[in-house]
């Protein structure tokens, strides 16, 4: 069995390959490439071909290709999406244009409106047609005026619209409706990426569905093409393996699936990081886990609990400002990487990011043709990469680019020695990402004294121990390959699709007739997600289901998910999903109140696919102190305390389980370099993660 995991970064392609025979220890290889922001095929078959020489295989001799990508994500932050036209119930045209009447910042006079401003659907765009259905049923007030839908449709066809969205008020009542009026633009615009939001989300709140289908739509053509395309690009050289992608929630789906709902895959990238922190937390004995991915352009900051990944609640799942009704691991992202530019801005001030250099043209060092200094040029300067090393030596970087880019842009104008424009560099670049975890740990009740920072991605291992000392972090863990590790999250994730109906409810008095719909809703949903299941051709014994209610007091706001217990649903039943949801109330928020009525709003049937795991083999026993076998040599290193020391640099490759590296160290690998400062120690853990600590003999 050979399998692949590609995971598409701003500067970096990452690869990771496994190929496992029974009875046999797991050869993993692994890789990079530069990203081709062009078109990001390009990149992940480059990548795939070479880890395939690498490793000695062929490319037709793939079994399955696993990918995380940030195609869609970027559509949206850049605004580059399709032209997207809107059929809606008369008389709710501006729903998508009045939002929530929310102002993101209360007192600013220059806050800006994405919505509004930067519209996902504009408003000549959204046309109204006659219809009604009514709540609480879902009956129907007045019928579908089929010849206004047709006008519509054939109005967006003279536009040249590339997407049509059929958005309907109570469509998750009765989407009799929407899926006719669907059929309708079909008809009429056969080429043209054509949903209902009931497809999209059949959820509760009108703005919210309205503008995730509008978002699934915004997205649609370009991400369907490119997933084609990268499908017929594999073809082409010889990979006929299956592919599956990655999505927000975790999972991983069908190419099919995806280019149906490309809105599923927004974050599918820092997702597959998060899942490959916890696979390495569970064998490095952590549970507790504050990971943060940072690589050449974005730092993702993401808090496992108890081995447990965080879901976002409704409320904030959004991108680029705009919310997206979709599942997503909780994962903040901010503009810091090893490409962030460090500039003085318009009042003198030093600053670093969040723009970035990218992978074209990059820092000043790869010499092509960027002169703005960056985090990894002041990495360079303060000798904490080295250029024969950098990649392996498979990319050529140049020092002095590095010193001239700094000294010209940093330290001349402020006056700065060299090495203190490096060093500030860095300051407050690490600062910038020491605040961002404690608003995703600290501001959401997580101590992080209580747990392990796991810094991956390129650059996390350059910066994880200064960011645990900032936070107070127990210790430090630095993956095995970290470099890599979202690529391989993508190997130890499962199937997943995630079926959702909005069916109202008040638990602790519902009737039998109640209950009775509650159940036809979930029998309906598992039936759904059979259907998907069977068309992947999955044995239903290798099915799980698991069902979830988004619950909420009476009144409130915004549900929190609770757990509902297997079989049909009923009076006692209901009290264990009260239960759960008093105690997810009082994880969240720090209370709960038994004496409140409890409300189900919204039904979730989640079902996955066990698939088989990455398994790493386990290194030989050293238990070393600084073993001279593995060191490579020594060199000038300046540290954050300012001072320089003679450095050895260990080879990661040759050390063995029990080993210990005293600081001040610097551990070298293909994908990354890890830092060992003075004062600390590193222990390499049974299958070659490193655990950082300060030295207490």
């Amino acid at each position: 069995m050979i399998r692949v995991g590609v995971d598409v970064g701003g500067t970096f392609t990452d690869i990771v390959l496994e190929r496992s025979e029974p009875g046999a220890d797991a050869q993993v290889v692994v890789t990079k490439v530069s990203s081709t922001p062009n078109d990001q095929s390009e990149g992940v078959v480059q990548g795939i071909l070479k880890v395939c020489g690498l490793a000695g295989v062929k490319p037709g001799e793939i079994d399955a290709v696993f990918h995380g990508t940030t195609v869609a994500t970027n559509m949206v932050i850049e605004r580059q999406g399709a032209k997207v036209g809107m059929i809606t119930t008369r008389g709710f045209r501006d729903i998508m244009h009045m939002a929530r009447h929310k102002r993101p910042h209360n007192f600013s006079l220059q806050f800006d409106l994405p919505w509004q401003s930067k519209p996902l659907v504009r408003r000549r765009d959204r046309l109204v047609v006659s219809e009604r259905i009514m709540p609480p049923t879902g009956d129907i007030e007045v019928p579908l005026a089929e010849d206004e839908v047709k006008h519509a449709a054939e109005l967006f066809a003279k536009r040249g619209m590339d997407a049509v969205i059929v958005a309907f008020l109570f469509s998750f009542l009765n989407n009799e409706h929407e899926q006719r009026a669907k059929e309708i633009v079909k008809s009429i615009l056969p080429d043209a990426f054509v949903s209902a939001s009931s497809d999209v989300v059949n959820t509760i709140r009108e703005y919210e569905r309205f503008s995730s289908a509008a978002m699934n739509a915004y997205i649609g053509p370009r991400t369907s093409a490119y997933l084609r395309n990268l499908e017929g690009r594999l073809r082409a050289n010889g990979i006929d393996a299956m592919v599956r992608i990655m999505q927000s929630n975790g999972g991983i789906s069908t190419i099919e699936n995806s280019s149906e709902l490309p809105i599923g895959l927004l974050l599918s990238g820092p997702a597959g990081g998060v899942i490959g922190g916890r696979w390495t937390g569970e064998h490095s004995d952590k549970n507790n886990i504050i990971t943060i991915d940072i690589g050449g352009t974005s730092a993702d900051i993401s808090v496992i609990e108890n081995g447990e990944l965080r879901i976002k609640n409704p409320r904030d799942t959004e991108v680029a400002g705009l919310p997206v009704l979709v599942p997503m691991i909780d994962i903040d992202a901010i503009g810091a990487g090893g490409g962030s530019i460090a500039y003085i801005d318009s009042g003198g001030a030093f600053r670093v990011g969040p723009r970035s250099a990218g992978a074209v043209p990059g820092p000043a060092c790869y010499a092509k043709g960027g002169d703005e200094p960056t985090v990894t040029d002041a990495q360079v300067v303060l000798g904490r990469m080295d250029p024969e090393h950098f990649l392996g030596g498979d990319l050529t970087i140049d020092a002095s680019l590095s010193e001239k880019a700094i000294r010209k842009h940093i330290a001349e104008p402020l006056k700065l020695s060299l090495e203190d424009a490096a060093l500030g560099i860095l300051k407050i670049i690490n600062n910038n990402m020491a605040l961002a975890i404690n608003a995703n740990s600290v501001a959401k009740g997580v101590d992080p004294r209580n747990f392990s920072l796991m810094g991956f991605g390129g650059a996390g291992p350059l910066h994880s121990v200064s960011l645990a000392e900032a936070i107070h972090a127990k210790d430090v863990i630095s993956p095995v390959h970290p470099g890599i590790t979202a690529a391989t999250g993508l190997l130890v994730t499962d199937l997943q699709y995630e079926y959702t109906q909005s069916t109202l409810m008040v638990l602790d008095n519902a009737s039998d007739a109640e209950f009775g719909r509650v159940n036809a809703v979930l029998d309906d949903l598992v039936a759904r997600a059979n259907r998907q299941l069977d068309a992947d051709g999955i044995p239903a014994g290798q099915r799980q289901f698991r069902q979830v209610a988004e619950c909420r007091y009476v009144g409130q706001g915004f549900e929190l998910r609770a757990d509902v217990p297997d079989g049909a649903l009923g009076k006692q039943t209901a009290g264990v999903i009260i239960d759960n949801f008093y105690n997810a109330h009082k994880q969240v928020y720090g209370h709960a109140f038994r004496d409140q009525q409890t409300e189900m709003v919204t039904l979730r049937v989640i079902a996955t696919v066990k698939v088989e795991t990455l398994r790493l083999p386990r290194l030989g026993k050293g238990g070393r102190t600084n073993p001279p076998e593995a060191e490579i040599y020594r060199r000038r290193t300046v540290f954050d305390n300012g001072e320089a020391a003679d450095t050895p640099r260990y080879q990661r490759g040759k050390l063995l389980a029990g080993d210990r590296i005293d600081g001040p160290a610097l551990v070298i690998q293909h994908n990354s370099t890890t830092i060992v400062p003075p004062g600390y120690l590193a222990t390499v853990l049974d299958f070659g993660d490193m655990r950082i600590e300060r030295d207490k003999g």
